[in-house]
């Protein structure tokens, strides 16, 4: 089958597409209806059927008599350990963590909140939770305690599951006092902590509240105590994942039970052409929906080993960090953020690192996340000489909109684009009225109703703000608040965020079209374009670069090499003449430029420090590079 035979089977006939698919899965009782239209707000997928996360992703592949085979490695360069676990002792450690788990009052449909680092009982924990038919909110390891209380008082856990600590690079980051200050915060109060102690800084625990997870989980596995995979309905809820940055009531995005094991074990094999027993690593974190789907739930569904990392692209221990993962652990797929790439390109940008490792088994590299600009991808193509994959989806999704499928047989690459729709997804760009636009066209990316399995049917206790937010803009249609375009050859182009889409003088420009020819050129590690408040135009773009290191060029000259490349590429409508150096851009941990806090810097405009910034500091550093210019306000 190709990709377009598979669209094509898709497009005819979706829900016999789906329903094919779900043979991948192991079902307690089957669906009644494949696809119910009247259910929820554009139907639900798999209803009436009874399944169990945890047994397709741990126990079936041990009774398949795969106990024996790699499920989870543990990669810490920051603590110097690895760690490996089989199929049989990821199946022990995440039911004994269950048992314990219902002892502390965990039943089916209640929520545990998981605020842990990336260690692989973060992993245990999650499937734990969906062994007991538990929903569980990962929330990003050392966010703020006020960001940690609006998520409790949300998702109201009956229990959280905590580490004492996270290890950054050169600093602990103390997580209990934080945890402690949410729950005082928070009006919903957990009936019990669960604590995981790292030997490098363990905490005091709060009796009464708290427990040490190695003991209760040592004592359980010791007297042989587990759990049963509890049957759920396949509609119901697997987890809620609070979408990253957000202020105020937080957006739970809520993912089903069914259709989610359904469409990403079918990613697996179709999107990221892996075969059962094979090493896939996606280097991010377990707080972000890329650890969901593809540390934790993917990989493990289709039988495959996952790497977890618990370090950095560079500085862990230098930008060769990544290549030796991939030769020490025999990975055959990466998948990680454009941003990791463009950092290992500043520090090392001929490439040599890499030829010190063997990367035999290394096949594909995938990217998403942020926009894979052409410069980035063709760096990682001609350094690394393997297949580089863009792609590009979201948190509510739970897998790829649009990309380049492996495992269908990959379509020539276009650089700059993501790829095309994915079979399950209908993609039209409409302009600010909902109307068609003609391909080539700047407009908003929609997406026809109804989502196919893993797409969110709601939001956690905000049915209204689910329409209001996703629906409502373009009755019919999700809406996905990115803008782009499609082309003549059904290649979707993701330019920016519909709120970074600026206007100059009554044109409608897209800053990611800018970044685009900014970061082609060769001094330019990353970039960042934002709309400046202009009281003649309405706006003006203002660009952000970070230099290669090695690249020893005045600003001035570096300026007007940059102004000069826009103006070529994108035309004087753009009216670019300002690019500012800068030593870093502020970014979420998972790697996402904080582009809209850049843009009210630069206007002199009140902003919150956003929740999941890895650097508060960076944004001092902006605020000095714009005075220095006089470019603030």
């Amino acid at each position: 089958m190709t990709y377009e035979t598979a669209y094509a089977a898709w497009k005819a006939d979706p829900v016999a597409f789906w329903e094919e698919a779900a043979k991948g899965i192991d079902w307690f009782e089957p669906a009644t209806s494949v696809f119910n239209a009247d259910a929820g707000v554009y139907g639900r997928w798999f209803d009436g059927a009874q399944c169990n996360t945890c047994f397709n992703a741990v126990d079936r592949h041990v009774e398949a008599g795969h106990g024996d085979r790699l499920a989870l490695v543990y990669d810490s360069p920051v603590t110097d350990t690895v760690s490996r676990f089989t199929f049989a002792e990821l199946q022990a450690e995440v039911s004994a963590l269950a048992h314990v788990l219902r002892g502390l009052g965990v039943e089916k449909g209640d929520r545990v909140v998981i605020y842990m680092s990336m260690v692989p009982q973060a992993v245990f924990a999650m499937l734990a939770c969906a062994r007991l038919g538990a929903i569980h909110s990962v929330v990003f390891g050392g966010f703020a305690a006020n960001e940690l209380a609006t998520r409790i008082d949300d998702a109201a856990p009956k229990a959280i599951v905590s580490t004492s600590c996270g290890i950054e690079p050169g600093r602990i980051v103390s997580y209990k006092p934080l945890l402690d200050e949410a729950i005082e915060i928070a009006r919903a109060k957990p009936n019990a902590c669960l604590i995981l102690q790292r030997e490098v800084h363990p905490c005091e625990l709060t009796e009464g509240r708290d427990h040490d997870y190695a003991d209760l989980v040592g004592a359980a596995k010791a007297a042989g105590q587990g759990t049963e995979c509890v049957p759920v309905a396949a509609t119901d809820p697997l987890y809620i994942l609070y979408t990253s940055g957000t202020t105020g009531q937080p957006k739970g995005v809520v993912r089903d039970t069914g259709g989610h094991m359904v469409a990403l074990k079918w990613t697996m094999e179709k999107h990221y052409g892996l075969k059962s027993g094979e090493v896939f690593w996606a280097a991010s974190d377990v707080g972000w929906v890329v650890g969901h789907s593809y540390i934790c739930y993917g990989p493990l569904l289709h039988g495959c080993t996952t790497v977890m990392y618990e370090g950095k692209p560079v500085g862990t221990p230098d930008a060769g960090a990544f290549w030796r993962v991939i030769q020490d652990h025999k990975v055959a797929a990466l998948f990680t953020a454009p941003t990791a790439f463009r950092a290992i390109k500043k520090e090392d940008p001929k490439g040599e690192l890499i030829a010190k490792y063997d990367l035999k088994d290394f096949r594909t590299l995938f990217l998403a996340g942020e926009r894979s600009d052409p410069a980035t991808i063709e760096w990682a193509q001609e350094k690394l000489d393997r297949l580089v994959v863009d792609h590009w989806w979201q948190t509510e999704t739970g897998w790829a909109m649009s990309g380049n499928p492996v495992g269908l047989g990959a379509f020539p690459i276009k650089l700059g684009s993501p790829g095309k729709p994915m079979p399950g997804y209908d993609i039209h760009v409409l302009d600010d009225e909902g109307n068609p636009v003609v391909p080539g066209t700047l407009g908003n990316i929609v997406c026809k109703l109804p989502l196919p399995p893993s797409g969110f049917p709601t939001l956690w206790n905000a049915p209204e703000r689910f329409l209001s937010s996703y629906m409502e803009e373009f009755p019919g249609y999700y809406a996905t608040s990115d803008a782009g375009i499609i082309d003549d050859d059904g290649y979707v182009f993701i330019m920016a965020r519909t709120d970074d889409i600026i206007n100059v003088a009554g044109h409608r420009l897209s800053t990611g079209a800018m970044e685009e020819v900014i970061a082609a050129h060769p001094d330019i590690a990353e970039c960042a374009v934002v709309g400046k408040v202009d009281a003649l135009k309405g706006q003006m773009p203002l660009g952000f670069y970070v230099t290669n290191d090695g690249a020893n060029r005045a600003s001035d000259e570096l300026e007007k090499e940059l102004v000069q490349l826009v103006r070529n590429k994108i035309g004087a409508v753009a009216a670019f003449k300002t690019a500012v150096p800068v030593l870093r851009l502020p970014k979420t941990r998972s790697g996402k430029v904080l582009r809209g806090t850049m843009q009210k810097i630069a206007d002199g405009a009140d902003y919150k420090q956003p929740a999941a910034i890895d650097d508060p500091a960076i944004l001092t550093e902006i605020t000095d590079a714009l005075n220095t210019r006089d470019l603030i306000g």
